[in-house]
């Protein structure tokens, strides 16, 4: 299917430093969707996913801080709770500028579901941090009353919660969106889907599902969609124009078009951060690998000449 996957993250959704109101959130996506909405003129089939990590943090503290008075929610609640805010927030801002693009097409929102494999050693091995920081009392406490798994900052001089970040097996939500796009459908809505990776689940004996307190990371999530209902391009948006080797160092280069096998070998060399670039680059490679044609690294300013080819970093199927 000659389709995009949009995956947005970083600027696009919530700027650094902010305090994180809804007003800022507005005004940050509308800086986001004119560009959405130019792609969109141009025809192709679009679908969006999203990052969610800051909204969950806000819950999490929310849930924290209104412990006494109303009973806490998991973290596969939090997930859903942030898909239909951050979906609100796209169809509140993208809905208006496909208007003025005069593009007739509906946004909507999928509550996504990913299932993860109950055997991932990733349940045994916590490592996402989520909430906020704690001190080494406040985090003994918390290790005994709720059976946390925590690990120390140095850098912040404080303690974060750490959950498992399984990978993504299936999105359950796939095979009915792949039906509606397949019917024609993809001209005529843009589907914002896998919010946050999708909310982590895990089959049970019966067949039925669970959620599960985990992280999905986004950049996985988006390309096991894409590579779901079988879209031509994966374009991963963050808050850079590009990846870059020796980011931040002496003899800095950033990566414009690159084979499949460079960025490959530079992923396998250790090339980009685990923390930030790392699992970008790994869950593009993952697209091309599965399929894909082509995977985009770039940031909102530069998408639109990104799919034209004249901006980010551009790697195309071997």
């Amino acid at each position: 299917m000659a389709g995009i996957l949009v995956a947005l993250g970083g600027n696009a959704l919530q700027r650094a430093g902010r305090s994180g109101t809804w007003t800022e959130a507005r005004a940050q996506m509308r800086r986001a969707v004119a560009t959405i909405a130019e792609i969109a003129r141009h025809g192709p089939e679009l679908v969006l996913s999203h990052g969610n990590g800051p909204q969950v943090g806000a819950l999490l503290l929310q849930n924290e801080l209104a412990g006494r008075e109303v009973p806490p929610r998991p973290m596969d609640v939090l997930g859903a709770e942030t898909q239909g805010q951050i979906g609100y927030l796209i169809q509140t801002e993208l809905t208006p500028a496909l208007r003025a693009a005069k593009v007739d097409r509906s946004v909507l929102t999928i509550v996504s579901r990913t299932e993860v494999s109950r055997k991932d050693p990733a349940f045994a091995n916590p490592t996402k941090p989520v909430g906020r920081y704690y001190s080494e009392a406040e985090a003994r406490v918390l290790r005994k009353q709720h059976d946390w798994a925590m690990q120390y900052d140095g850098a912040r001089g404080g303690w974060r919660r750490v959950v498992p970040s399984p990978r993504p097996v299936r999105w359950l939500e796939g095979p009915a969106v792949r039906h509606l796009m397949a019917a024609g459908l993809g001209q005529s809505w843009i589907p914002v889907v896998s919010g946050g990776g999708g909310i982590p689940v895990v089959r049970r004996p019966d067949g039925s599902y669970e959620g599960v307190e985990a992280v999905i990371d986004k950049d996985l999530g988006a390309s096991l969609v894409a590579r779901e209902l079988g879209l031509d391009t994966l374009a991963i948006v963050t808050d850079v124009a590009g990846a870059a080797v020796n980011f931040g160092k002496k003899g800095e280069r950033w990566l414009g078009e690159v084979t499949q096998d460079e960025l490959t070998r530079l992923h396998a060399r250790g090339e980009f951060a685990s923390g930030s670039m790392g699992p970008k680059v790994g869950a593009g490679l993952e697209f091309l690998k599965g399929g894909g044609r082509r995977f985009l690294i770039t940031d909102i300013p530069s998408l639109a000449r990104a799919v034209d080819g004249e901006a980010g970093t551009r790697v195309t199927r071997s």
